[in-house]
């Protein structure tokens, strides 16, 4: 079986990642910070040590502005509606995922002002666009690094300059890249940073957080929820510290141990040399893709700027179609449709049908790369 869906959730994970969830549920068991004895102790050892693991991956010095959330999706949400308010302006692109979209979708009711800047067709953002589009009720600036959809990264770099040039918070969605390619929140500006556990940060599912950078001022960001926290237990009032103040309830610690063991890993083996890895694995597989008659690939042509996700179609067949065929006679397991990104496949050109999306892996291997082309040729030979 070769899995190529690793932009969806990565697998297989570490032997690590299983290790460490089965020694929490087996040997500790209890709540981090709700009591005083030894297991919760070491429950609250794990959980400060993957808020210094998670620090160390994003250059952040202070390991207390890492937020945990179920997921990417959850912390995009504390951000921007947390943040936002109406007559705001915010700026985001038109390759956005619907982690993004519809949280805007739903403030824009609310009186919030979306401007969404055209990408080209390669997926590629001009960050003068996002200058030229900045205005006195601009607030936020929203992007992601890397498409789900085509893979092309974003100039978070430029756009970072460029919001802190102009005092605008400037959100960056990592849901794609965080694990998988070097992110430095200190040298690109980026105030907050969305990433999720279970892709290429090699977590369990259900976990994610929420990067809080150093000059972001807290108490203009309103928690989602609020509630126990195991600190000022004396008080009904929710504490106005971090990371208390948008942690409220029992973590998932199980998970939070996982996705402790998954960050290990990714430091012990350097995300660079994973990058350059994943990336030698995907020109391949798109050099291999482009040779077949037939076959359109989508995003940039330079593999140096884009992620290891692959988005191809085949002339007179349906996505579904070909994911059908590569599950059932070749073992392939990858994504087809929208990938929950419309806009994206307005912008590329592919909606409503959408694409075939092959995502690689640190786990994937040479032969898994050929062994896909061939069967996509096969495919596409196909009346």
């Amino acid at each position: 079986m070769i899995y190529f869906d690793n932009a969806a959730t990565s697998f297989p994970k570490p032997k690590e990642v299983s290790a460490a969830i089965i020694n929490y549920m087996n040997n500790i068991g209890a709540s981090p910070g709700r009591s005083g004895h030894r297991l919760s102790i070491e429950a609250g050892r794990i959980l400060y040590q993957c808020r210094e693991n998670i620090a160390e991956l994003f250059h952040v010095e202070d390991p207390l502005r890492i937020v945990f959330t179920s997921n990417a999706t959850e912390a995009i949400n504390l951000a921007v509606k947390g943040f936002l308010h109406s007559g705001d302006q915010v700026i985001t692109s038109s390759i956005e995922h619907n982690s993004v979209m519809r949280p805007l979708r739903e403030l824009e009711k609310n009186g919030v002002q979306i401007k969404a800047i055209p990408c080209s067709a390669d997926g590629s953002l001009n960050p003068e666009d996002i200058e030229k589009a900045i205005n006195k009720n601009t607030t936020l600036i929203v992007l992601n690094h890397a498409s789900n959809v085509t893979g092309t990264l974003l100039p978070i770099g430029e756009v970072g300059r460029i919001a802190r040039k102009n005092n605008i918070l400037f959100l960056v969605d990592a849901a794609q890249t965080a694990g998988a390619y070097p992110i430095d929140m200190e040298k690109d500006n980026i105030d907050l940073l969305a990433f999720t556990g279970h892709k290429s940060l090699f977590g369990p599912t259900g976990t994610g957080g929420l990067v809080i950078g150093k000059d972001v001022d807290i108490h203009k960001i309103t928690p989602l929820k609020t509630g126990g926290t195991g600190s000022r237990s004396e008080s009904e009032n929710h504490p106005d510290f971090l990371p208390d103040l948008y942690e409220s309830g029992t973590p998932n610690i199980a998970g939070i141990a996982g996705l402790h063991a998954g960050v290990s890993y990714i430091l012990k083996k350097g995300v660079k040399d994973i990058h350059q890895y994943e990336l030698h694995l995907c020109k391949k597989l798109i050099f291999g893709l482009k040779q077949i008659p037939g076959v359109t690939v989508y995003g940039k042509d330079d593999s140096g700027e884009r992620s290891s996700v692959v988005s191809f179609t085949i002339i007179g067949q349906s996505p579904s179609d070909i994911g059908f065929k590569l599950d059932e006679k070749y073992d392939i397991m990858c994504r087809v449709g929208l990938h929950c990104a419309p806009s994206a496949h307005k912008t590329i050109g592919t909606f409503p049908v959408g694409t075939v999306r092959f995502s690689i892996g640190l786990f994937n291997t040479v032969d898994d790369v050929k062994q896909a082309i061939y069967a996509v040729r096969k495919i596409a030979s196909e009346k």
